[in-house]
């Protein structure tokens, strides 16, 4: 071995060697990133005015580096090039996508958790964070289904069950529900052994069916596609039902959607309700899906990842309710129970739910281990929850009532700001902390059921194409941001538009930035580009 190799082998002996000495390498890097990520933190501007286009410039060698490199090096490179150019998520005036602050405890804690480097697939690679993962997943349980003592005392530890399961987001989470709620439908009955074993085709025969279908609202969320993708039902058997004006599930329209699938030998095997949907925060009618749920006879599964800890909130609570009738409920941790990203969970109220899917190797997840990675879709996964429990036990259940409770509060201050404010239009009213609006001038408000049909069109048109600049001009400026989207508004003849969308979940923003973000707002509006489709507008009128 030459001498160079010799150190390089060398040095990466000290990279996998924890330092002792406190002012030691580790030390000094922990204490520079450190600074630099809470001098980053405490800034208020969301982004620098850099273009991604630029920022690419610093990640577009495609060679991996042959020679190895001070950590110190990679260290500056990581402040200057990674951290001064990331989205500041936690900014006050972030208000458009579902990320947030987070409580200060979080951070010190992730070191820990990523020191120790646990692997929740088996309790030879975690010990300790399995209980403590079957504990939290038991004390969601008990916020959403509020079983008796004895329940959990049975169940919560028991080496054949268990209550949920842990995973990266929502999208594992409506999947795990979905592939459990369709093997237990085409479970082992007599001479048939179940999908999981004879596929999809043998499955339909045997239930004398010409396929499955999933029902959910309109707004659900995009990962039910993939979900239907992956457990192969078909997108087109990912039916969209109708919305009313409250962007909830129409329970008409719902049971039209379900005597059209009879109709076609098709049988529904899940129904989704959305308590908190993406785009407006509504929350479907639960009670009335579950007691439809029931008359079917299919696996009634709701996607709380945003709204399930509403459940938190003495006073707001009662908008999920019917939740507690769910076969399977979904929750983000990394939402609105403000834990760093990569945390969601899938709950079942029957502890035997799990065992739909149950998978076993004899080398790792042996029959009766308490492995939660036999119930999960994912494999290695680290212990994220951990960092559950730490919100769970520091900020308690009336810490986070508290905490939902400010951010609805303020949503429907801004609702009103909204309301108040005579150039901008509250296109969906908050019931949750999310609303959607768009500008709009007093004077064109003041005369739109004048307009007819084309000139309705023709205005909308150009009010997306200002409501799309004024969005990413604000995104791109990086003091605020509010994200957008599109939907049907009644108001307008159930035309598609453009809105802006604000999620209020961040208990740094004041009603003072909220205000901020509107008078941004209508100084984009009267720049040169902006104000030329504003004239066009008036045009049409005239």
């Amino acid at each position: 071995m030459t001498e160079t190799a010799l150190a390089n082998l060398q040095n990466l002996y000290r990279i996998f060697t924890v330092p002792e000495a406190p002012d030691s390498t580790l030390g000094a890097v922990d204490h520079a990133i450190g600074e630099n990520v809470a001098d980053f933190l405490q800034k208020h501007i969301v982004a620098l005015e850099r273009s991604l286009e630029d920022i690419e410039k610093d990640f577009s060698a495609s060679k991996i580096p042959e020679e190895p490199s001070f950590v110190s090096a990679y260290t500056d490179f990581v402040k200057q090039k990674l951290v001064a150019q990331s989205v500041h998520t936690a900014a006050p005036g972030f208000v458009g996508h579902m990320t947030s602050a987070l409580p200060y405890f979080m951070l010190p804690l992730s070191r820990i958790m990523t020191a120790l480097n646990q692997n929740l697939v088996k309790v030879e690679t975690s010990k300790a964070f399995t209980p403590m993962e079957r504990q939290v997943l038991a004390m969601l349980h008990h916020l959403i289904y509020a079983q008796k003592d004895s329940f959990y005392d049975q169940w919560i530890h028991d080496s054949q069950h268990a209550l949920g399961a842990f995973c990266s987001g929502g999208t594992i989470a409506n999947t795990t529900a979905l592939w459990v709620a369709r093997n237990k439908l085409c479970g082992p009955d007599g001479s048939f052994a179940g999908i999981a074993k004879e596929g999809f085709f043998k499955a339909l025969q045997h239930l004398n069916s010409s396929g499955l279908a999933i029902l959910v609202s309109r707004r659900a969320h995009y990962s039910l596609g993939k979900a239907v993708d992956l457990l192969g039902i078909g997108r087109d058997n990912l039916i969209l039902v109708d919305t009313d004006v409250d962007n909830r599930i129409d329970m008409q329209a719902l049971r039209m959607e379900y005597t059209q699938l009879c109709k076609r030998n098709i049988r529904p095997f899940a129904l989704v309700g959305v308590a908190g949907t993406t785009e407006t925060g509504h929350v479907d009618p639960l009670n009335e899906m579950a007691d439809f749920a029931a008359e079917i006879g299919c696996h009634f599964h709701v996607d709380a990842a945003w709204g399930g800890p509403t459940l938190f909130s003495e006073t707001h609570s009662h908008l999920l309710k019917g939740i507690e009738r769910a076969d399977s409920v979904t929750i983000d941790a990394h939402k609105q129970l403000y834990v760093p990203m990569g945390a969601g969970m899938v709950l079942f109220k029957d502890p035997h739910a799990l065992s739909a899917i149950e998978h076993h190797a004899n080398y790792i997840l042996r029959h009766g281990s308490k492995d939660l990675g036999s119930h999960t879709l994912e494999g290695s996964r680290p212990g994220k929850a951990m960092l559950v429990h730490a919100g769970l036990s520091i900020i308690g259940r009336k810490g986070y009532g508290l905490l939902i409770d400010l951010g609805i509060e303020k949503a429907h201050k801004f609702a009103a700001m909204i309301n108040d404010h005579q150039n901008f239009e509250l296109i969906t009213a908050p019931e949750l902390n999310i609303l959607t609006y768009r500008y709009s001038p007093a004077w064109l408000q003041d005369k739109v059921g004048q307009l007819s049909l084309e000139q309705c069109g023709e205005i909308n048109s150009l009010l997306d194409l200002i409501t799309q600049e004024v969005q990413k001009r604000q995104r791109e400026a990086g003091k605020n941001f509010v994200s957008r989207t599109r939907l049907r508004s009644s108001r307008y003849h159930g035309e598609q538009i453009s809105v802006f969308r604000s999620v209020l979940a961040n208990p740094l923003t004041t009603t003072e930035i909220l205000a901020e973000v509107l008078e941004e707002q209508c100084a984009i509006v009267k720049e040169t580009e902006v104000q030329g489709l504003i004239d066009k507008i008036k045009q049409i009128i005239e």
